[in-house]
């Protein structure tokens, strides 16, 4: 969807003043240490998916969004997802207090904390184990659909009518856009390389270039 979340090559916003890696922690307080596990221990239940998450995350208001630091749009979503799948209601999450026992489904699912290390391990691979002519090949030139949606997709707004080239074709995986609403479609996923001019203009740096993993309903030919 097109909202806060989405300002890539946005104008008034300021130079990107990243914190040296070598030098940021990976986590600044230890609330967002908190909040980052219990995105993963809820997660667990099976009753959203990690696209699900983002979209929620990015329903916010553009205010609440922008105001928020990364782990505050993390919890917001959180919350938003809890009180939308009946894990917790409004009243639970606004007093901090359970109304009763969880059912039996929601207990059985639990992550204990013995697993959680093998758990993060193991991941979520996106790849899916099917046969799917893939759309484009490598070298062939395309244009990213000018889409504007009202709901999730990871095809980014600076991105949008622009030209660029396949350089690598990663399989089917699923198809994101429409994992975040419950549907689960496997899509060839590209890695496109994006000339900096075509992106920012005259201004960009010549021999730049940007490269940006699209799927399949992303893309048109270039003719």
């Amino acid at each position: 969807m097109n909202g806060a979340h989405d300002l890539g090559g946005m104008h008034g916003f300021g130079p990107i003043d990243p914190e040296p890696e070598t030098k940021e922690p990976i986590f600044h307080a230890e609330w967002e240490r908190r909040v980052f596990a219990l995105n993963l221990a809820s997660a667990a239940h099976g009753k959203w998916t990690l696209d699900t998450s983002r979209h929620a995350r990015e329903r916010q208001e553009p205010a609440d969004y922008l105001r928020n630091s990364y782990y505050e749009n993390w919890l917001a979503g959180l919350e938003t997802l809890l009180v939308e799948t009946g894990l917790v209601s409004k009243a639970e999450l606004a007093t901090g207090k359970s109304e009763g026992v969880a059912p039996q489904e929601v207990r059985a699912r639990t992550i204990k904390a013995e697993r959680v290390p093998a758990t993060l391990a193991k991941g979520a691979p996106t790849t899916m184990d099917t046969t799917l002519d893939a759309q484009y090949g490598v070298g062939e030139s395309v244009r990213v659909r000018n889409i504007n949606t009202t709901g999730h997709t990871r095809a980014p707004r600076y991105a949008r009518g622009k030209l660029g080239t396949i350089q690598v074709d990663h399989g089917v995986h699923i198809f994101a856009d429409k994992n975040a609403h419950g549907t689960k479609e496997g899509q060839h996923l590209y890695s496109v390389r994006f000339e900096a001019g075509e992106l920012w203009g005259e201004t960009a740096t010549g021999k730049s270039a940007v490269y940006i993993d699209l799927w399949d309903d992303h893309l048109d030919p270039a003719s």
